[in-house]
């Protein structure tokens, strides 16, 4: 039996390129930089001080301010994308569309930290545990974001938050995937959500070494995967939002169709708590998952947006990882991590990514891996990483690769249809 085909039909983002689909992608086709100084708080003290934070930010288009105010940051990033990929999929929840048959998944690695710290700060030096704030726990727990998408949206069908790190707005997606395949939804409402620029976000991650620390008077320069100089990565905060749909349904609502959804793997290293697979065993395992899923080869694949991180660890171990799952042909592909321009977005980075991918299918081109100046060969980085300017190129498929904490993998494949 055939299964049935998703398709995506809606894009929404926010991030710190822009605050819609078409600011962010006109910032990517431009090699735009979206990393500055830290301003959310005074970054003096930590050995890390910069970031890639969403700036002049107004949700207002698409949510009240009252409502807003009962939200995280990372709720509001995720309706606000949400509402602009409805809008863009000419989608109306409970008129053109049962409400009852579309539902959300959401992936996101911490939750609502921004309102987590500000308790926090409340107990410890404003007045004690009567002074914390009555909406505290409802904005911070991590399967608020999608719950609020439906609130806001009408979406009656499954809704629940996938937690997998870095993975998890892939692995969201690739979970809506099977609930539209196994004919229980029509549509879905997917991709990952992310605010974690906090104090404890960022000194958490620079006791672990994670964030570069050598670039804070040159942030432009600061995130540059596979490049010799690369430190660390910086973090990036943001949602990525995809309308997944049933192609004869978004055929009979004559939708306009960016690409098929063709395959999706998932797996864990069952290795380590933060480091890959030094042969990149599970990473293998999902690609090839994903491809059997798609019903492809190795080298139907033209470009690979990469998980990218410019960590010294990362870059060579991803890097020897597409070299066993495609052979000789991961010399013919292109492969990007546009990470060097958003940052490291955490749980977002699957939904953001996966955005750019369907792009570079859409307009057939591969976007650059900016600040890559000099790859670093003798670690193994010597793929065509795009290097500094995007460039035409002819992609049928293309492979968005993601790659979190605790060994998760999550591997996503789309097809121009």
């Amino acid at each position: 039996m055939s299964k049935r085909r998703v398709v995506v039909t809606g894009l929404g983002t926010v991030n710190s390129l822009g605050h819609n689909v078409s600011e962010f992608w006109d910032a990517i086709k431009a090699g735009k930089c979206g990393i500055g100084r830290i301003t959310r708080f005074d970054p003096a003290e930590f050995p890390a001080q910069i970031a890639a934070e969403v700036k002049n930010f107004d949700p207002s288009k698409y949510i009240e301010k009252r409502e807003a105010s009962r939200m995280d940051i990372f709720s509001i990033f995720a309706v606000h994308a949400a509402q602009e990929a409805l809008e863009d999929g000419n989608i109306k929840i409970g008129e053109s569309v049962d409400k009852t048959r579309v539902g959300v998944i959401l992936g996101n690695g911490i939750g609502g930290e921004v309102t987590h710290e500000l308790a926090y700060e409340k107990i410890f030096v404003g007045g004690g545990p009567s002074r914390i704030p009555p909406m505290t726990v409802p904005k911070l727990i991590s399967n608020i974001a999608p719950a609020n998408i439906a609130i806001a949206t009408g979406a009656m069908g499954p809704n629940y938050a996938l937690l997998t790190a870095c993975s998890a707005g892939t692995d969201a997606i690739g979970a809506a995937a099977m609930w539209i395949r196994s004919g229980q939804m029509d549509m879905m409402i997917t991709g990952g959500t992310e605010a974690a620029i906090t104090k404890m976000g960022i000194g958490g991650f620079c006791v672990l070494k994670a964030l570069t620390f050598d670039f804070n008077d040159q942030p432009e320069k600061s995130s540059r995967p596979f490049d010799k100089r690369r430190s660390g990565f910086v973090m990036g905060e943001g949602a990525g939002i995809l309308v997944l749909e049933e192609y004869e349904h978004a055929k009979a609502r004559g939708a306009k169709i960016y690409a098929e959804l063709a395959g999706y793997g998932m797996s864990c290293d069952a290795y380590h708590v933060t480091a890959p697979h030094p042969e990149g065993d599970g990473a293998v395992l999902a690609v090839d998952m994903a491809l059997k899923d798609a019903g492809i080869g190795p080298e139907d694949i033209q470009y690979i947006n990469a998980h990218g991180t410019s960590t010294p660890l990362n870059d060579p171990t991803e890097t020897g990882m597409i070299k066993r799952a495609f052979g000789k042909h991961a010399y013919n592909l292109k492969m990007s991590s546009t990470k060097s321009m958003t940052g490291h977005t955490i749980g977002a980075a699957g939904g953001i990514e996966s955005i750019v991918c369907i792009l570079a299918i859409r307009d057939q081109w591969a976007p650059p891996t900016i600040n890559l100046d000099e790859p670093d060969v003798e670690a193994g980085c010597d793929l065509d990483y795009v290097p500094n300017q995007g460039v035409s190129w002819k992609i049928e498929h293309a492979l968005n690769s993601t790659l979190g904490f605790g060994g998760h993998n999550g591997i996503a494949i789309f097809r121009k249809i």
